[in-house]
């Protein structure tokens, strides 16, 4: 298995990890009746729970063109230096950032994010580039 795959398959863990913190962070709020409950009152979470909410929804809406660009280097034979380095750069990038944004650093958070974006650019390059 490729390096950019491996990495492919580590971010869906880190997303998984991401989900089971968004629920533990909600079901410490609100309690395990409301979690097991059907939820018919909605309670947003607050402060270090909200942000991990955020902070998982901000990876699913990269992860998708990320997970695209991987498979399309693989498929199309473009696997190199260029995606290995991007897909680096997004998954560490991603993994900063999460406790950057659960722990409400600003600005540091916005750099992180745009290096990550930097790596999925790298990967599309790779692929989109003769």
């Amino acid at each position: 298995m490729t390096l950019e795959l491996r990495l492919l398959a580590w971010t869906v863990v880190l997303g998984i990890v991401q989900l089971l913190l968004t629920a533990m962070g909600t079901t410490a709020q609100n309690g395990l009746a409301w979690s097991a409950g059907a939820r018919d009152e909605e309670r947003p979470p607050q402060g270090i729970a909200a942000r991990l909410r955020r902070a998982q929804s901000n990876l699913m809406e990269t992860f998708p063109f990320f997970a695209a660009a991987i498979l399309a280097a693989h498929i199309a034979g473009r696997e190199g230096a260029m995606t290995a380095w991007g897909a680096q750069i997004y998954f560490w990038g991603r993994m900063v950032y999460l406790p950057l944004y659960a722990a409400g650093v600003p600005w540091l958070r916005s750099i992180v994010w745009a290096v990550s974006m930097l790596g999925l650019v790298l990967v599309l390059l790779a692929v989109l580039l003769p």
